[in-house]
């Protein structure tokens, strides 16, 4: 039975790819333990591999029964903190995971639904984030590779065993300075505290805003 517990779970990847670092899960670090609304953040790192990635998450799922979770990975061609609105069931790789695995349209759940969308409030965690001026935006597409993978699975298990709990998936730009070649104008403290806003957000806010995204400063 999965019964919430006031945690927060906050989950970055490991390096990938070309990349020497991921910035995802040194953000996820810098809040491990934070607390905030009487509730406690744990980070958990995920390896870049489609099964492992997911067995991981649901491992820390099972074990936290957080009552809030947000997935973060490197977007390194963005520009903007982006708030995922959707995880879709394909996995279709442009690239070899870190286990050599590249599924090519391959459905990730074979009875789960077409998508699942993120409950979490993401026009208003859009709105306090941009208040604080550091960029976010909504992203219609987390992509097929594995964070949509991990997207898809947490919320096909939430809906299954707790759909009380809120989830989703951001993805962020590289830090400035990092060596990563990207768009990415801002440093690593406005990345943890554009989390930071975005974990509060989702914990105070239980009805979302509902305006278009276009007009939210």
């Amino acid at each position: 039975m999965y019964l919430p517990s006031p945690t927060v779970l906050v989950t970055g990847f490991e390096a990938f790819d070309t990349y020497q670092h991921n910035p995802s899960w040194t953000i996820a670090q810098a809040l491990d333990q934070w607390q905030i609304h009487h509730h406690v953040v744990h980070a958990r790192q995920l390896p870049c591999e489609f099964h492992r990635a997911s067995q991981t998450l649901l491992q820390a799922l099972q074990t936290l029964q957080p009552t809030l979770v947000i997935c973060l990975e490197l977007a390194a061609n963005r520009a903007a903190i982006s708030l995922e609105r959707i995880a879709i069931n394909i996995d279709d790789a442009n690239i070899p995971d870190n286990a050599g695995q590249q599924p090519i349209d391959k459905k990730i759940q074979l009875t789960g639904p077409a998508a699942y969308f993120s409950n979490l409030p993401i026009k208003a965690m859009l709105h306090a984030i941009r208040e604080q001026q550091i960029a976010c935006e909504i992203s219609n597409t987390a992509g097929t590779f594995v964070c949509n993978h991990v997207f898809y699975n947490v919320m096909h298990y939430l809906q299954q065993h707790a759909p009380q709990v809120r989830a989703g998936f951001i993805h962020v730009p590289a830090f400035s300075g990092s060596g990563i070649v990207s768009p990415a104008t801002m440093d690593l403290a406005q990345h943890i505290q554009a989390i930071q806003i975005a974990i509060s957000t989702a914990l105070l806010t239980s009805q979302d805003l509902s305006i278009p995204a276009g007009h939210i400063a």
